[in-house]
């Protein structure tokens, strides 16, 4: 899969692509089933496969402080759109100009100049460029004239429920991890590499592995029964923590700390994935460091408990 940034380079390729628009926060079922779709079109045509995305996210540069939590950073979404039938993403920096810009324009020099695309596959609600005046019915308009079709991305339903990123973090946001897990396809998981803290978890007699959430805001929030994939051939159980630590003073910093069970090396600086699997309770203020060593002795037992009746 080639990454392409912008779109001032070259034109993609000498005979067009087939393309799709999206967020595509999480790559869930539905995501996939776009991409295969787009894919089995691609091959037909003979063409490479594109999938066309935006940074920040567009809500999040129009609301940042109500955009919605994400799913993925935008590495782990790269890195679940290459084990895809990917060819080539095109990302596009979403800032003033690129929000300013008539659809028209979007469409002749994005989607014809740069893609060449002959066929985009797009949500019917999909809407772009200047005060949000381009839309499907455009884009159907200008195919129909300029020699490419457009197709709306069918609905996926897994258990009668249609597959979306909302869903999933309403799930996620009241500690459904297995509905979470089925409408992603895999479970629910955050990457990142290990970095150093405030060692308070040693003084309790529970050290911590910490990644940096690198979010304002987090679809999880609370103790869980996680594994952590990449120290070995299997995945380690342990507990994790996702929240501010308002006991001890944590502040603004959203951080992820994994106490995993029966385990001692260091392993400072490596890229682990930590696994969600159950949710034990919701972060909360303890009276002091005693209370919160006690809790968190509870949380270990439930947690072992949890993963020996698996």
């Amino acid at each position: 899969m080639h990454l392409i940034l912008g779109s001032a380079s070259a034109p993609l390729s000498e005979r067009g692509c087939v393309a799709t628009i999206g967020n595509f926060d999480g790559v869930h079922v539905g995501h996939r089933a776009v991409v295969e779709g787009l894919a089995a079109a691609g091959r037909r045509l003979g063409l490479p496969t594109c999938v066309v995305l935006f940074e920040p996210q567009p809500r999040e540069y129009f609301s940042p402080e109500d955009a919605p939590p994400r799913l993925m950073r935008l590495r782990e979404k790269l890195d679940r759109l290459a084990e895809l039938p990917v060819d080539y993403v095109l990302l596009l920096r979403f800032n003033r100009a690129l929000a300013d810009l008539p659809p028209e324009t979007f469409i002749e020099d994005i989607l014809i100049g740069k893609l060449g695309v002959k066929y985009l596959v797009v949500g019917d609600d999909f809407r772009f460029g200047q005060r949000r005046r381009g839309d499907f019915a455009m884009l159907r308009e200008f195919g129909l004239r300029r020699g490419f079709e457009v197709v709306d991305t069918a609905s996926v339903l897994v258990e009668g429920e249609r597959v979306s990123s909302t869903l999933i973090r309403e799930a996620l946001a009241v500690g459904d991890l297995e509905r979470a897990a089925r409408l992603l396809g895999r479970p629910y998981l955050v990457c990142g590499r290990v970095v150093h803290g405030a060692k308070l978890g040693r003084t309790l007699g529970f050290p911590t592995a910490n990644l940096l959430m690198r979010r304002k805001n987090t679809p999880v929030q609370g103790v869980f029964a996680v594994t952590m994939a990449g120290l070995g051939a299997a995945p380690r159980p342990g507990i994790a923590n996702v929240g501010l630590r308002p006991t001890v003073g944590g502040g603004q910093r959203v951080l992820l700390e994994t106490f995993l069970f029966d385990f001692s090396e260091d392993i400072y600086g490596r890229l682990v994935e930590v696994i969600f699997h159950r949710k034990i309770r919701d972060e909360r203020r303890f009276a002091g460091i005693e209370a919160l060593r006690v809790q968190i002795g509870k949380d270990v037992t439930a947690a072992r408990e949890y993963f020996q009746g698996r």
